[in-house]
């Protein structure tokens, strides 16, 4: 079963008990979420959700270079029909972009370690207008490394320290390594 916008209710919430200082910043995709409207579905240019993926090994995050933003972000993207929870398509993302044995990584908490919601640029390309992404992040744990990468999406993957990553891509990082989850 797809994605439902019930299931991202329910997640955001879950989120928002955990941080709830980040009402205000969080506020519109309640709203939206509340009038329903398939928020899966990459067409919806109201909102649609992307998920991400923090990826731990040690203490250094695994970041990839976006070739369509052209900046170094944790790996994921946008949900896809066959997606059935948001914590797999996230794993989805980071095994397609990074080449990561799926079997080698491990969920840290299965409440997401950040969300974020802003306007993404249109993208003629793909035919998207201006439009906004709810991107809901789950960190992860690995000992294993990268892969084969996904050179239509991503240029290149390396496993950065923390305070580099928290230069590079904001602060959303160090939730990732505060995590409790152990490998195995």
């Amino acid at each position: 079963m797809a994605i439902s916008d019930s299931d991202i209710s329910s997640t955001l919430t879950a989120y928002l008990e955990q941080h709830p200082d980040e009402a205000a910043l969080l506020s519109e995709p309640v709203r939206l979420l509340s009038q329903g409207g398939d928020f899966a579905s990459r067409r919806n240019f109201r909102m649609h959700v992307t998920v991400g993926a923090l990826l731990v090994r040690g203490a250094k995050i695994l970041l990839v270079e976006h070739l369509a933003y052209g900046i170094p972000l944790q790996p994921g993207g946008h949900l896809e029909p066959t997606d059935t929870t948001l914590i797999d398509a996230s794993v989805r993302e980071l095994t397609e972009e990074c080449g990561v044995d799926p079997g080698q990584v491990f969920l840290a908490s299965p409440t997401p370690v950040y969300m974020e919601y802003g306007a993404v640029p249109a993208r003629p390309a793909k035919d998207e207008p201006d439009h906004y992404h709810l991107d809901i992040g789950y960190a992860f744990v690995t000992d294993a490394d990268v892969g084969r990468i996904q050179e239509s999406e991503v240029s290149g993957a390396a496993w950065y320290p923390l305070a580099d990553a928290e230069r590079l891509v904001g602060p959303r990082i160090a939730r990732a390594i505060s995590c409790p989850a152990r490998i195995g």
